[in-house]
C-alpha cells in the first residue's frame, strides 16, 4: 500500500511555474489553486496531496515533516539555513538573481554601511565574506524607498528584468547569487516513505528531462 505524501507548494510567482511542472510530472489538483480559498488540495493520485502555503514556511514545513516534499526558492533555503531537510533537485524555474542595488552614481561611505533586505542572513554572510562591516535593517517590502529616503546606502533583493529598480532610480550593482526553485525533502520521510518519494522524484526527474 502506497504511503501518502504531501507536498508544499509556494504561493505566487513560483506557484505560477510549479503548477505546470506538476502537470508535466503527472500530478493535477483537483481544484484551481489560484481560485479556490481551500489550502489542503487533492490531486489525481490518492496517495499525493498538496498544501499551499506562504513561500518562506515551505522550508519550515517540510523540516518539522508537516509536508514530507516542498518547492522552494533558494533564497528561501539560503536564509532558512536547510536544517532536517535535503535539497534534491534544481527545478529551473522561478529564474533570478539575488544583488545589492542602490542609487547610480552615489558612493558609499567608509566604514559600516546601512543596507536594507529581508534577506538578512544571506545578506549578512555575503558581506562578511567582503569583510565590509554593515548594519542590517529588516524590511518586508518596498525595498526600493530605502536608499531613496536615506534609511539605507544599500538594499539586497531578488532582481529578475530590473524593471523595479529602474522605476525607482536604482541600480542592480554586486550580483550575490542566482536564484531557481529547488525540490526540497524532509530527512525522516525520505528514510520512512523511501519508495514513494523516490517515484515522486523520478516523476519530477523525467518531467525536467522533457522540458
Amino acid at each position: 500500500m502506497s504511503q501518502k505524501i504531501t507536498i508544499a507548494l509556494a504561493k505566487g510567482r513560483i506557484l505560477d511555474q510549479s503548477l505546470p511542472l506538476l502537470a508535466r510530472a503527472g500530478i493535477d489538483p483537483q481544484d484551481d489553486l489560484n481560485k479556490s480559498r481551500k489550502l489542503i488540495f487533492k490531486t489525481n493520485h490518492q496517495d499525493i496531496e498538496l498544501v499551499l502555503i506562504r513561500s518562506a514556511d515551505v522550508p519550515t514545513y517540510v523540516q518539522y515533516g508537516a509536508a514530507d516534499i516542498g518547492i522552494a526558492g533558494k533564497d528561501v533555503l539560503l536564509e532558512h539555513g536547510g536544517e532536517g531537510l535535503y535539497e534534491l533537485l534544481d527545478l529551473k524555474i522561478a529564474k533570478c538573481k539575488f544583488m545589492t542595488a542602490g542609487i547610480p552614481g552615489r558612493k558609499l561611505p567608509p566604514g559600516r554601511i546601512k543596507v536594507a533586505t529581508k534577506y538578512t542572513t544571506i545578506t549578512r554572510k555575503y558581506f562578511l565574506q567582503l569583510g565590509r562591516q554593515v548594519e542590517l535593517i529588516k524590511l518586508y517590502g518596498s525595498m526600493e524607498l530605502a536608499p531613496i529616503v536615506g534609511l539605507a546606502d544599500l538594499i539586497t533583493d531578488l532582481v529578475d528584468s530590473g524593471n523595479t529598480l529602474k522605476a525607482n532610480g536604482l541600480e542592480p550593482i554586486d550580483h550575490i547569487v542566482d536564484i531557481s526553485s529547488r525540490l526540497i525533502v524532509n530527512r525522516a520521510s525520505l528514510k520512512m516513505k523511501n519508495q514513494s518519494i523516490k517515484n515522486i522524484i523520478e516523476k519530477f526527474e523525467l518531467a525536467l528531462a522533457n522540458d
